[in-house]
C-alpha cells in the first residue's frame, strides 16, 4: 500500500490550502484514513481523521472548525481543506491508513506518506 501526498506550499495567514492523498490499494474503503503534521523540533501530532466508511471525521482542538477531512472512494482519495491557515499551522503534513481503534494514537497507523510541507507566513 502506498500513499502519495500532495498540495502542501506556501500562504499567508489567513488564507486556505487543500491536500490530497492518493492511496494505491484496491482495499482503500477499508481502511481509516487520517493527517498528521511535525513541525520542526516537534513531535508528530494528530490532525484529522475518517472513518473508513466516511461516516465519522474526527478532528484536533487546534484545528477545529477550520480544517475538513473527506474521502472519495471512486477516486481512493482523502482531502484535507484548511483554511484560516495560521503560521502555527506550519509544519510537514502526512497522511496515513490503517484499520485503528485510536484515531489520533500515530502507532495505530500501518501505512504513511511521504509528507507535503505546508509553510504559514504573518
Amino acid at each position: 500500500v502506498q500513499l502519495q501526498a500532495s498540495g502542501g506550499g506556501l500562504v499567508q495567514a489567513g488564507g486556505s490550502l487543500g491536500l490530497s492523498c492518493t492511496v494505491s490499494s484496491r482495499t482503500f474503503s477499508s481502511y481509516d484514513m487520517s493527517w498528521f503534521r511535525q513541525a520542526p523540533g516537534k513531535e508528530r501530532e494528530f490532525v484529522s481523521a475518517i472513518s473508513r466508511s466516511g461516516g465519522s471525521t474526527f478532528y484536533a482542538d487546534s484545528v477545529k472548525g477550520r480544517f475538513t477531512i473527506s474521502r472519495e472512494i471512486a477516486k481512493k482519495t482523502v482531502y484535507l481543506q484548511m483554511n484560516s491557515l495560521q503560521p502555527e499551522d506550519t509544519a510537514v503534513y502526512y497522511c496515513a491508513a490503517g484499520q485503528v481503534g485510536d484515531y489520533s494514537g500515530v502507532y495505530e497507523y500501518d501505512y504513511w506518506g511521504q509528507g507535503t510541507q505546508v509553510t504559514v507566513s504573518s
